[in-house]
């Protein structure tokens, strides 16, 4: 799934939308002292009350907010995984018996409890329903978008901690006293999922089952044990991990060897592959377009054998492909950090061109291009001489 795919189904979780249908919602609270279910309830979506539909349409849309490759991951499952989850969540997906998609849904959440604590007690709640997807419509076509659909089935699951309730003090104005107000209930927090996915991805409109979309709670910090032992999927690498095995890869093919000028070439280089296949899959850099984009930047003695080389040493895999989208920052932000003792500075990977590192009377100096008067507290600054103090 690219952000488009993901963008199109998330904005559907909306309560009252007819091109959304759920069917079932099946919740499981999990005690954590022992690690145990303590209930289970099971009902169809639509005989909830609209606010606690609303609350769920929520948490269903946080679990697929995020970055791919930093929050979300399409995770591939593993071939001939013992007692596997792509099986299960596929036979739950076409059972027509809403007990039997039950009972393969606690086969999950047995995977889930298997040789885990957790910290919190924790509701895992599965919705399965039908996305549909009208097909656009031709500039010739008079037929209505709505009288032609793609229709995709999937299952979505959550996972959510509880929170201790609030303790508070009351003032009761009959009988003018203060009284300490005890709640026992504890809060499942809809806002903050910790995990979660959804099966089968998408892609072009069309159902993957080989693939399942992931959610993890936190940014580049992916949950090896919930892809591996409870989801069945192969590892991933986040998007900070390929942004630093890019990095090691250019310092050793560099020698670390490397300036602003060519830096902001190799940025502008990858940015373009990356427009280039905007329609398409994130494009991927194997080691022959590394190669490629050094010298294009500028690189001199860039050859082969040693991007190979780099590539071996770094991540020990000649074949390994970079995703372009995760080793550019931002393009049109100032996601480029200069820290100094003396000064922060933030800019855009377009805008480092205008940046040199030079040497001055023997200290290194900072260099930044402008095109106009520099304002500093107000205060209009003089273009001095280059060498003046």
């Amino acid at each position: 799934m690219n952000k488009k795919d993901i963008a199109n189904i998330r904005k559907q979780f909306k309560v009252g939308n007819d091109l959304l249908k759920i069917k079932e919602i099946y919740n499981v609270y999990i005690m954590k002292e022992s690690s145990e279910i303590y209930h289970e309830q099971s009902q169809p979506f639509e005989m909830l009350d609209e606010d606690q539909q609303e609350l769920f349409m929520i948490n269903f849309k946080k679990v697929l907010t995020g970055q791919l490759d930093e929050k979300l991951f399409e995770l591939k499952f593993q071939r001939e995984a013992e007692n596997s989850s792509q099986l299960i969540l596929h036979q739950g997906l076409l059972s027509s018996d809403v007990e039997d998609w039950k009972a393969q849904m606690l086969l999950l959440v047995e995977k889930m409890l298997h040789e885990k604590q957790y910290e919190k007690d924790i509701v895992v709640t599965f919705i399965r329903g039908e996305y549909l997807k009208p097909m656009k419509r031709s500039e010739e076509s008079e037929v209505s978008n709505r009288d032609t659909v793609f229709s995709n089935s999937f299952i979505l699951s959550s996972i959510n901690n509880t929170q201790e309730p609030k303790k508070e003090l009351q003032f009761d104005y009959i009988e003018k006293e203060f009284k300490y107000n005890v709640k026992v209930d504890p809060v499942i927090n809809l806002n903050t999922p910790v995990a979660g996915f959804l099966f089968p991805c998408f892609t072009d409109n069309a159902a993957d089952v080989n693939h399942v979309l992931y959610s993890s709670a936190k940014a580049n910090e992916p949950d090896p044990e919930f892809i591996e032992d409870v989801l069945n999927a192969e590892e991933t690498m986040t998007a900070q991990e390929d942004k630093v095995v890019f990095e090691e890869i250019v310092k050793d093919v560099t020698g670390n060897q490397l300036n602003t000028s060519t830096l902001a070439n190799v940025y502008e280089e990858i940015n373009r592959v990356i427009e280039e296949h905007e329609e398409e899959d994130t494009p991927r850099l194997d080691h022959k377009d590394v190669e490629r984009v050094l010298k294009m930047s500028g690189v001199e003695e860039v050859n082969t054998e040693k991007v190979e080389a780099a590539f071996q040493k770094v991540i020990d895999d000649n074949n390994y492909e970079l995703k372009a989208s995760s080793i550019l920052p931002k393009y049109n932000s100032k996601s480029i950090k200069i820290s100094t003792k003396v000064a922060n500075i933030s800019l855009s990977p377009q805008d480092l061109k205008y940046v040199r590192q030079v040497n001055f009377n023997g200290k290194l100096c900072i260099m930044i291009e402008v095109e106009e008067d520099t304002v500093i507290e107000g205060f209009t600054m003089i273009p001095e001489a280059f060498g003046n103090n």
